[in-house]
């Protein structure tokens, strides 16, 4: 029987992170179009708002790891939400007084407020399920935010070309409520933490940095992740202005051809464990996160036809989503639970800590290169990034290892499952 159907608190925390997804789509069109068409931002501005909202990962993203393992997840989750309704329901009630420096002040509070969700969220799911659910709960979780991302997007681009870009905003609030609600009516019970048995903070964040430094499996899947995000987001944070600006899309189009080239996180979500079964776990991380995400370089030839955008959106959608599910189900069976927590904040530290640095890299090479060229360069690094995983042990093996301690030591996998396809 499904997870969905026969796990009523797993079925609520799906719904509650699906429809917060939902409205979070709509804002990442919302407010660059805000920045855009209500204060005529520049493409630097653009880039430096999408930057803002991940900012809050290199500032806070190691302490609140440790602060995770040491409270209970659930209400973190709840906290978080509530507050990220109140700041986006704020932006329409307060637009006449709209400024930039006020919606990266949003951006950066909304993003603050994410860090805390995302990494309580991580080490929450393995204690909601059993150990045999953890790749189907992550194979659900993960293609229905490509679906959200996809209704999300699609949906935001018409409300925004009738209701204006600050309204849209106001859904994105109103699916954060729900999720509220959603959390809320879960009835499983995390159980008591005893905070005099934990070090001190310092001590816990170093615990997780020794834990992603030395061991190589974790420590190649977080390198390959910043340097991918570093790419992925400087081409994202400036392609909402291409469309709008070189290819000449309204905001409807945009949000049609973006929720088209998303549904490539549905098939990914669909695809992942079939692949990984198929191949293997290790295998598959490279045919997902280095052959697919070459075809990006298709993006920037959307001037010639929007389709290009389509082709090359939908496959780095397939390969990022498959990865995502691939690598988070490795890390739920391989790392101890009283420390995934920590690893979820230290490995999102660095792999989300450059996706501000990403934006600002495609706002700047936007701005002073043009929008097309950038484009080139950003796209170009996302299949690059995959070279981290090519010259990796990962490379040698079938399937990743299961659980710390019995990994295949590099250069000696089995010969005979390497054969097997």
């Amino acid at each position: 029987m499904s997870l969905l159907r026969r796990h009523r608190d797993f079925r609520l925390l799906w719904i509650g992170e699906t429809t917060s997804l939902f409205g979070s789509a709509i804002s990442t069109v919302a407010l660059p179009l805000i920045a855009i068409s209500v204060l005529q931002a520049t493409t630097f501005e653009v880039g430096l708002l999408t930057a803002a909202a991940w900012l809050p990962w290199l500032l806070i993203g190691l302490p609140v790891g440790a602060w995770v393992d040491r409270l209970p997840r659930r209400p973190i989750m709840m906290i978080a939400s509530g507050i990220s309704l109140l700041l986006f329901a704020s932006v329409p009630l307060a637009k006449d007084l709209l400024t930039i420096h006020l919606l990266l002040a949003t951006a950066v509070l909304a993003g603050a407020a994410a860090v805390f969700f995302q990494t309580a969220y991580t080490a929450y799911l393995p204690t909601l399920i059993e150990p045999a659910d953890h790749a189907e709960g992550n194979a659900k979780l993960h293609g229905s935010a490509s679906a959200a991302q996809i209704a999300g997007v699609g949906c935001g681009g018409l409300i925004i070309q009738f209701a204006g870009p600050a309204n849209g905003l106001l859904v994105d609030a109103a699916t954060f409520g729900v999720a509220l609600i959603c959390l809320t009516a879960i009835r499983h019970r995390e159980p008591r933490i005893r905070v005099e048995s934990h070090p001190g903070i310092l001590a816990e964040v170093r615990a997780g940095l020794v834990l992603v430094a030395k061991d190589v499996w974790i420590r190649t899947l977080t390198i390959f992740g910043a340097v991918s995000n570093l790419a992925l987001m400087g081409y994202q944070s400036i392609v909402v202005v291409f469309l709008v600006r070189e290819v000449g899309l309204d905001a409807g189009a945009v949000g049609a051809l973006m929720a088209a080239a998303s549904s490539g996180g549905v098939a990914g979500a669909f695809a992942a464990r079939r692949v990984a079964a198929r191949f293997g776990t290790a295998r598959a991380i490279l045919l997902c996160e280095l052959v697919l995400p070459t075809l990006a370089l298709l993006i920037p030839l959307s001037t010639v036809s929007p389709w290009f955008y389509l082709a090359g959106g939908f496959c780095v959608g397939v390969g990022v989503v498959a990865g995502n599910i691939i690598k988070a189900t490795f890390y739920q069976s391989y790392c101890p639970p009283d420390l995934l927590g920590r690893l979820s904040a230290t490995s999102s530290f660095v792999n989300y800590g450059t996706i501000p640095l990403g934006a600002l890299l495609g706002g700047t090479l936007g701005e002073l290169l043009g929008l097309r060229t950038a484009l080139w360069i950003t796209t170009a690094g996302v299949p690059l990034a995959g070279l981290i995983l090519l010259f990796s042990p990962i490379r040698r093996q079938r399937d990743l290892p299961a659980h710390q301690g019995n990994a295949v030591p590099a250069g000696t996998a089995d010969s005979s499952r390497a054969r097997m396809d």
